[in-house]
């Protein structure tokens, strides 16, 4: 490997060009694209054409995987085939970077897992998000106690809006088939893997309803709203959908100390003068509050995004600093996920994580009924669609 990692990318959609945009750009300071690979020949005949290089190419993942040309993968292929394809590159000795979500069952993300762990390579998500200065400060807010014990969890992310014409775009989007989910699984993934990342706790108890197809002629959730409940007592309302316009994108984490509201790319911090659990035994007047104090928190440094994951696994591959995301957690967001969408489908309260095999028989019965589209794959500009800093990549 010496001085430089060799990558492969696997899957030239919406993804997979923009990270070849960011090497083609020299952001990965330590790394390049040593081979490419996609099952539509078209699609590496655009990439080809808008990026040259002295790169090979490969009509499957799998061909690519076997070709010993690469040191390291970025599979950014529909959402089933990610536990597959890295599970062969750690049987290969390649190490894995996977675009989000690690899979659509975590049944399928545990085998992953473990031939990651068997393995001994190095594994990240692509959880760009918390490379974000402003979810970075949150989590600290948490972890220092600034906050103090969390009692609320809130988060509306309604900035997905998408026409007809997007589902239109790929056979396999929005079908069980073909994406095993919708809003869920390829919108909101950062936003799910953020709500345990920056709290650092995970729900114990989840209810959701989750409408299929309601505003779309689609098989799969574009509407979603689910309660949680968390081990120390807190509750959590995490509210998405691919309908809205104009969104809304707020996230706010009350706690026993005060209170965080991410909104429009800002963070605001309430803080209390004394602890809302202490003030409330000691206070002998039945309608005051605790005073606090309002201050808009000054962010630091930048944010990186999708590089950045990809420039810190080429370092820490190299030894030069340590890795950020440790890929192994990529299933607590499925289970969350999964939570969501099992609640509805058996109409009731479903305990975190769900059972693994009964999440998978009845995605399988989804599976059975769905149609793959004929339409052509379509791959979007999405030159710009990275603006909203804390809204996360829009594919």
């Amino acid at each position: 490997m010496e001085n430089e990692v060799k990558f492969g990318i696997i899957g030239l959609g919406n993804m997979g060009t923009q990270h070849m945009r960011y090497f083609h750009n020299g952001k990965i300071a330590r790394g390049r694209v040593a081979a490419v690979a996609d099952l539509v020949p078209t699609k590496i005949e655009a990439i080809r054409s808008a990026f040259p290089g002295d790169y090979a190419t490969f009509d499957s993942g799998d061909a690519l995987i076997d070709s010993g040309t690469v040191d390291a993968v970025i599979i950014a292929t529909p959402h089933y085939s990610h536990p597959s394809l890295a599970i062969r590159a750690f049987e290969r000795g390649i190490n894995v970077i996977c675009e989000k979500p690690a899979g659509v069952y975590a049944k399928q993300v545990a085998e992953m897992n473990a031939a990651a762990e068997k393995s001994g390579k190095l594994f990240t998500m692509m959880f760009n998000q918390r490379t974000n200065p402003l979810y970075k400060k949150m989590r600290e807010f948490v972890q220092n106690g600034t906050v103090g014990e969390i009692k609320r969890v809130n988060w509306i992310i309604t900035t997905w809006y998408r026409t007809q014409s997007y589902y239109d775009s790929g056979s396999w989007r929005a079908t069980w088939a073909g994406e095993g989910g919708g809003v869920l699984f390829n919108q909101c993934p950062h936003q799910i893997d953020l709500l345990q990342w920056i709290t650092g706790m995970m729900p114990v108890k989840m209810q959701a309803r989750c409408h299929f197809g309601k505003w779309h002629d689609i098989e799969v959730e574009d509407d979603v709203s689910a309660y949680m409940e968390f081990e120390n007592g807190a509750t959590g309302v995490f509210v998405t959908s691919t309908a809205d316009t104009p969104g809304t994108n707020r996230f706010e984490i009350l706690g026993t100390k005060g209170k965080m509201v991410c909104e429009n790319d800002k963070l605001t911090l309430y803080s209390l003068a004394k602890d809302e659990r202490e003030f409330c035994k000691e206070c002998k007047q039945g309608f005051a509050q605790p005073e606090f104090t309002v201050s808009e928190v000054k962010l630091d440094g930048e944010y990186p995004a999708h590089a950045g994951i990809t420039d810190n696994f080429a370092n820490a591959l190299l030894g030069v600093e340590p890795l950020f995301v440790n890929g192994l957690e990529g299933i607590r967001g499925v289970e969350l996920m999964d939570a969501m969408l099992l609640s509805q489908w058996l109409g009731k309260e479903v305990s975190v994580p769900v059972d693994p095999d009964l999440y998978y028989k009845e995605l399988k019965k989804r599976i059975a009924t769905s149609k793959l589209k004929t339409t052509q794959d379509t791959v979007f500009d999405l030159e710009g669609t990275y603006g909203n800093k804390s809204g996360g990549a829009r594919v």
